[in-house]
């Protein structure tokens, strides 16, 4: 089968590679669609700062390099191994694809998502979205309705890092946020936010393209950090007390820090971003106003059904900011996310 194969620093091949069979309960997928996340753009170009070392077998799943990639994904599946009784052959599934060890304290606490030794599927794993097929167990699969196509079953995954992060967040209605950065990630924590009943939402963002699509999905209060007056917006929309909750969806240091910054009183910074670059800022400015930060990674796996049920519900809109491309597309993909000049690629498997 054709698979989108990881060898190293910008180093992305399709490759023939051997098709595999499902173990006692495990299930085989037909891959559709595989999003382009930013943590995939950070294993592409500075795979050092991943959080993960290729130059080992993974302590989990033994793989290495070459890596299939495609950690958010969707697809129908076409084969079931001895013992799966919760999907059939036929059903159209996304899949949470975290490796976690069961053993370290996160785990003990639930939180298979900070694993110590976590992987993903798509990752550092046996296999990923990105090629015609892939064997996960079949306890990963969730089931998309009717009104939820392998589309938007591909961008369950992203949403539910978002999702997430509002839940950890403990934001809830009536309350008012900023997110900082209109990338995916931004995007998903701006439709969480709205599907929580939390209206007063500005969003950050210097791209005008970003901004527009934003726009185009609803967003009322979209403002550009650089050259327009975000913190008029956030005092005009807060009367002067700044908001109670800003995440962190950029990955840009000076827009965190202005993030911080617009907090109001215990409000609450969620980051959700991965940074390349360390981030110099001095404590005091949150003891003055008793400000909080906090760090969310991915997702516990009851969020994609959240999620899930959320789309079906009509809450999340991806007219116009997301794209597809094919397996020999994706190198290109790469740099044109990395450059800002696409929103959200999904991989078309076959």
């Amino acid at each position: 089968m054709k698979a989108l194969q990881f060898h190293g620093k910008e180093d992305v091949r399709v490759e023939d590679v051997a098709e595999p069979s499902p173990q006692p309960g495990e299930v085989k997928l037909r891959n559709a669609y595989s999003g382009i996340c930013g943590s995939d753009l950070h294993i592409y170009f500075a795979p050092e700062a991943s959080g993960m070392d290729f130059s080992e077998p993974h302590p989990l799943t033994g793989a290495t390099l070459p890596q299939i990639l495609g950690h958010e994904f969707a697809g129908t599946v076409a084969e079931v191994g001895e013992g799966v009784t919760n999907v059939e052959v036929g059903d159209e599934v996304a899949v949470w694809g975290i490796y976690s060890c069961g053993e370290c304290g996160a785990c003990e606490k639930g939180l298979p998502n900070a694993c110590e030794k976590i992987s993903f599927h798509g990752v550092y794993s046996d296999g990923g979205g990105m090629a015609e097929y892939t064997t996960v167990t079949a306890d990963r699969l969730h089931k998309l309705p009717d009104n939820v196509d392998l589309k938007m079953g591909a961008l369950v995954e992203p949403m539910a890092v978002a999702w997430h992060a509002v839940n950890v967040s403990g934001a809830e209605a009536g309350a008012t946020a900023l997110v900082v950065g209109a990338g995916p990630i931004g995007f998903g924590a701006y439709f969480a936010l709205k599907a929580k009943g939390i209206d007063k939402v500005i969003v950050s963002e210097p791209s005008p393209e970003r901004r527009a699509a934003l726009v185009a999905v609803g967003a009322d209060h979209v403002v550009d950090p650089i050259n327009g007056d975000l913190a008029g917006a956030v005092r005009e929309m807060t009367g002067g007390r700044g908001v109670d909750f800003a995440y962190d969806a950029s990955g840009n240091g000076p827009a965190f820090l202005q993030g911080i910054d617009l907090l109001g009183a215990r409000g609450l910074m969620t980051v959700i971003a991965l940074h390349e670059k360390a981030v110099e800022f001095n404590p005091t400015m949150l003891v003055m106003r008793e400000k909080r930060i906090c760090a969310t990674l991915g997702y516990l796996q009851e969020v994609y059904d959240e999620v899930i049920a959320a789309m079906a519900e009509g809450k999340y809109d991806f007219t116009g900011w997301v794209e597809t491309t094919n397996l020999e597309g994706v190198a290109d993909a790469m740099q044109r996310l990395r450059a800002g000049r696409a929103m959200k690629i999904l991989v078309e498997a076959v």
